[in-house]
């Protein structure tokens, strides 16, 4: 039960397949590795869901070093645009799973922190070492191509 939920985890995290059977097998490594932490104050789940964070995190940091500049420019959140052309409702949820994974690292990291995990921007700022304003930048730029990815995948599914 939980491999599965950690694996979507770990997909969400990632950028194919591959990769997040590699963040699964290291996080179980430290999961039992640690085992004897758990403290039993929360959840289980809540637990096991922040060890597999903390790694995915981890083998992006790893990965690319350089990609995680500290902003010093305060960023002024864009106002989302209200229209939308298509209906994201039709987008099925293992369609959105891949548009999501296409995302560039530090924009889907943000994206999956702040709007699937319900992180805050200092929460994030502080776990990717970026001010508060890089993550409100990456957050709407990840938005914003993700929309873009959608709308082309509607079209292709319309000419279909």
């Amino acid at each position: 039960m939980y491999s599965s939920k950690l694996f979507a985890l770990c997909l969400k995290y990632s950028s194919n397949k591959q990769d997040a059977e590699d963040i699964l097998q290291d996080s179980f490594i430290i999961i039992f590795d640690k085992i004897h932490q758990f403290r039993k104050d929360g959840s289980f789940e809540g637990w096991l869901k922040r060890i597999t964070i903390n790694t995915a995190l981890q083998k992006y940091r790893e990965k690319s070093p350089l990609q995680l500049i500290k902003s010093k420019r305060v960023f002024q959140e864009e106002k989302e645009e209200t229209t939308f052309p298509y209906d994201i409702t039709r987008v099925d949820l293992d369609m959105l799973l891949i548009l999501i994974q296409q995302l560039p690292d530090r924009y889907r990291l943000v994206f999956n922190l702040y709007v699937l995990d319900n992180y805050s921007h200092k929460e994030i700022a502080e776990m990717l070492s970026i001010s508060e304003g890089t993550s409100k930048s990456n957050l709407s730029r990840a938005r914003t191509i993700l929309k873009e990815k959608i709308m082309n995948h509607q079209k292709k599914q319309e000419k279909a």
